[in-house]
Order: C-alpha cells, then structure tokens, then sequence
C-alpha cells in the first residue's frame, strides 16, 4: 500500500497533535515510580530474567503505542516471569534506542543470560547473552498488536528459556495494516525517544514501585 505524500503529512499532522496531548503527565506517572539506583552490575543468579528498557519508558513516555501503560506493561512481565518461579530486575538502557542493543544488554546482565528489551513504544524481544544484538530468540516488532497478554506470556517465555528449556514462541496476531496505520506515530515516538540518548552512559538499575 502506498500512501501520498499530502496523506502522509496529515497523518503525521495529526500524529503529533495527539502525541501533545497524551504525553503530558499522564495518569500512568502516578501508577509507578521508576527509581535509580547506580550503575547495573551484571548478576549472579541464575534464576532471573532481567528486564532492558529504553530511555524514555515510563519517564518520557509512559504508554506504548497503542496507549497501554507502561505500568501495567511491567506488572504483566513480572506475572509472567513468576508464574515461572522466576524474579525480575529492571535496568535503563541509555545509550542506544535500538531494540537488539537493548535486549542484548539486559541479557549480559542477567545472571540467568536472559533478558527482554522494550522499547517505550512497546517494540518487545527475548534475548540471550551469546547472541549478537540483530539475532534474538523472538521477536514482537509490531507493537500496535501487542497486548497486555502477550507480554505477560514474552514474561513467561523468557522465564522458561532462563530454565533452559524450549517453549513454544509466543502467538502474536498478524494484521498487514497495522504498519501503514501506526507508521507516522511510530516515527514519531522514535524521534522523541532517541531524543534522550547519551552517549556513554552505562545501563542503569532501576527499583520499580507500583503505586
């Protein structure tokens, strides 16, 4: 599908009305605190999964691209790595906005050498340590389709590859216009989020507390 360029410029038109609307505070800010505590050390247990976000998630932006709370995005993965006998840690990836370099960072963190990367748009995958950030072990990159449920099973899945075992990939749904639909916004929410890069800077650890 090919969309015109005066198609395109009112998409992004409105893209970004809608954007200064639902991103200022939002009621998601009061739903969970995200708290700094130093630089991420890489762990030692083998019974966790840890958890890359992005730079903006849930500062900069606090909802995915289809206006799920990053809040409840977390308590889903958490659920779901639990329900797997596992703990969860979370750190800030600050130095990349790439989803492979993300996820492959938590995972040579995680004393497990699982981790999953998220993007503040929701753009999710499961990583392992001994791989290169482009390969991964599964892959959700339309994020206008992921649901509270899939990231709950993405939380039980990577649970289950940290235990060694093979799990089935997670089912996503498959809508061949969800891409030209969500484009513009998607562009969009990538801007603001390479926006806060820096450079250098080493993951952080974060202590989660919902409210």
């Amino acid at each position: 599908m090919r969309l015109s360029e005066e198609l395109i410029r009112e998409i992004a038109a409105q893209v970004i009305q809608s954007l200064e609307q639902s991103n200022k505070p939002a009621a998601d800010i009061s739903a969970m605190e995200l708290i700094e505590k130093g630089e991420a050390q890489k762990g030692t247990n083998t019974d966790e999964v840890v958890i890359g976000v992005s730079v903006g998630f849930g500062t900069h932006q606090t909802k995915t691209i289809i206006d799920i709370p990053h809040s409840k995005v977390l308590r889903e993965m958490f659920a779901g790595i639990e329900e797997e006998g596992l703990k969860s840690r979370v750190v800030k990836i600050k130095h990349s906005a790439d989803l492979g370099v993300i996820g492959n960072t938590a995972a040579k963190l995680s004393g497990s050498g699982i981790g999953i990367g998220i993007q503040s748009r929701g753009t999710t995958l499961i990583h392992q340590k001994d791989l290169v950030p482009l390969n991964n072990l599964e892959l959700f990159p339309q994020s206008p389709l992921l649901d509270l449920e899939t990231y709950r099973a993405i939380g039980r899945n990577a649970a289950k590859y940290a235990k060694g075992e093979n799990p089935s990939p997670v089912p996503v749904r498959n809508d061949q216009m969800a891409r030209p639909k969500y484009q513009a916004k998607a562009a969009v929410l990538h801007l603001k989020e390479t926006q806060h890069i820096e450079r250098g800077a080493k993951p952080v650890e974060l202590e989660v507390r919902f409210k």
